[in-house]
């Protein structure tokens, strides 16, 4: 298994276009630039695709696959088609359940729990849509953050409204599956709770 996935800060940037249909984005490491990991829906069913141009979008189901460069699969996210809240469940390398995210009922400003592949609550997403930022947490520990501000390396990469950046709590293990639960949220923060 790549150790891509112990990083602690990661700048994503989605791949944009007029008649784009699949989410896709790129995965950089800060520092040198470089593509770590990508993340693509490889598998979009023409159906799919037409309802992705209507109002429906967000009610479309989803297979979304992070995997390193040289095609070595990190996790793969799973929704089937969303008609009230989203369940959306996470399987790494192996495609074993690793856990999940349960959209909240009635929730302000969108929130979603992360949960383990035992149904319990690893972490709670909150966040702001107005200013794009979003936390992870645990009781009061932050575990995780994502936001579209940032000013340290590899700033010059924040060119448009599409990119950001996830910082990881430096605390949580290596190749712990909470790792790879976080790095899947912030893949479907747009497609689960923005559209």
């Amino acid at each position: 298994m790549t150790d891509v996935i112990n990083k602690n800060l990661y700048l994503v940037k989605e791949h944009v276009g007029i008649f784009k249909a699949a989410n896709n984005y790129d995965i950089h490491d800060p520092e040198s630039g470089e593509i770590i990991m990508e993340c693509r829906e490889p598998s979009l069913g023409w159906i799919t695709k037409a309802l992705r141009f209507t109002d429906y979008k967000s009610m479309t189901p989803f297979d979304v696959q992070i995997k390193t460069p040289n095609d070595e699969r990190i996790v793969r996210i799973q929704r089937g088609i969303s008609i009230f809240l989203s369940k959306v469940e996470v399987r790494d390398h192996n495609n074993e359940l690793i856990g999940s995210f349960a959209q909240k009922l009635f929730s302000i400003g969108g929130k979603f729990d992360v949960l383990d592949h035992n149904e319990q609550v690893v972490c709670t997403l909150a966040g702001n849509w107005i200013g794009w930022d979003f936390y992870f947490r645990n009781g009061e520990t932050t575990l995780a953050h994502v936001t579209k501000k940032w000013g340290g390396l590899g700033a010059e990469m924040f060119t448009s409204a599409d990119n950001y950046v996830l910082e990881i709590n430096p605390d949580i293990p290596a190749d712990d599956n909470i790792r790879k639960l976080i790095l899947a949220a912030v893949m479907c923060i747009d497609m689960v709770l923005k559209e």
